[in-house]
Formats: structure tokens, sequence, C-alpha cells
């Protein structure tokens, strides 16, 4: 199988209200480089798995709401918490719609599966992966 990764960053202010997390129930902040990894079978004529341009494209907007935000306070989170897995699920789930979108062109058409991780340090990270 061939695979692109693309990476960029978030960073954001969010709280894990619940005993098991610890120091991080409070409002805290956090940085989260991203990695999302799109896999094919083959490459087309071009000798490409997906574009890179515009897999590049479709992370950064995917990621623009985030960016800056403090998650407690979005719409689309409430009553949830946002884990590093809870997140990289949203994060999955709106590249998904990017490519069922043709938003990665006529190579998006041959994804299989999709890879989101987000980076919490340089000893901790988090991910979901599914075929689409």
């Amino acid at each position: 199988m061939f695979a692109i990764e693309v990476r960029d960053h978030i960073m954001v202010a969010h709280s894990l209200p619940r005993p098991v997390f610890g120091p991080a129930q409070g409002l805290h902040g956090a940085t989260f480089t991203v990695d999302a990894a799109f896999f094919t079978d083959n490459l087309d004529e071009n000798g490409l798995a997906v574009d890179i341009g515009l897999a590049t494209d479709v992370l950064k907007e995917v990621l623009a709401p985030l960016n800056y935000q403090n998650l407690d306070t979005l719409d689309i989170f409430a009553g949830k918490v946002t884990t590093t897995e809870f997140l990289a699920k949203h994060i999955f789930d709106r590249i998904a719609e990017a490519i069922d979108n043709g938003r990665l062109g006529g190579g998006g058409q041959r994804i299989r599966k999709l890879r989101v991780i987000l980076n919490e340090s340089h000893t901790a990270r988090g991910w979901y992966e599914a075929e689409l």
C-alpha cells in the first residue's frame, strides 16, 4: 500500500473535566502536531498516491476552525470530553468529508484508508484510523 502523509499543527485550550484526568481537569493549553496519512493501493498515471498540495490544503482547512480556540466553548464539542483520541476522530471525519466532496481531486477516489495522528509531545500521541 502507498501513502502520503502531511503535517500541520493546532494550538488549543480545553479542559478534561473528569477525575481520571488529574491536573488536566482544569483549563490548559495544548499544541498538537497533526499528521494525516492517506493510503492507496496503487499510483495514478503520474506516479502519485495523492496530491500532496491538495492534502496539505485540506488538512489546513480542517484544522483552521480549531486553531487558537478554547474547545470548551465551541458548540460542536458541547458535552464532549476533547481527549486527543476524540480530536483525532473529529479531524478524521472532517477530512473524510473533504475526500467525499472531491477536495483531493481524482486521487481522492483511490484512498482506501486514512490515519490522523495528534502528537501531544515528543513522548505521547494518539490517533484514529479506518478504512474509507
